[in-house]
């Protein structure tokens, strides 16, 4: 069984007991979210669609806040003598997840 849920404007295929980075959310290590459900599948059927799926919730288990990677951001004019660099750390979270509805 598993199921495609959005968060911070991506979608993520998990299944239960899985461990996923997303994009930071609004909790604390400990805290159970709520994800949206965009497709659930059970190994014999899929359900897709908002009508059926609305008030199907998957829950995950906030695991730890974290930044990922640094990403570097290199800008250059040619011939212009300009060139800058920059880096990013995106803010992440890691979940775990907890249950699929049936």
């Amino acid at each position: 069984m598993y199921a495609i849920v959005a968060t911070g404007g991506k979608q993520y295929k998990v299944a239960k007991g899985d461990v996923i980075d997303v994009e930071k959310l609004d909790a604390q290590p400990g805290d159970k979210v709520e994800l949206p459900v965009l497709l659930l599948n059970d190994g014999a059927k899929t359900i897709v669609g908002s009508a059926p799926l609305q008030d199907k919730k998957v829950t995950v288990e906030v695991v730890e806040q974290f930044k990922g990677e640094k990403v570097l951001v290199f800008k250059l004019k040619k011939r212009k003598r300009y060139h800058r660099a920059n880096g990013h750390r995106q803010m992440l979270t890691k979940v775990k997840v907890v249950e699929i509805p049936a």
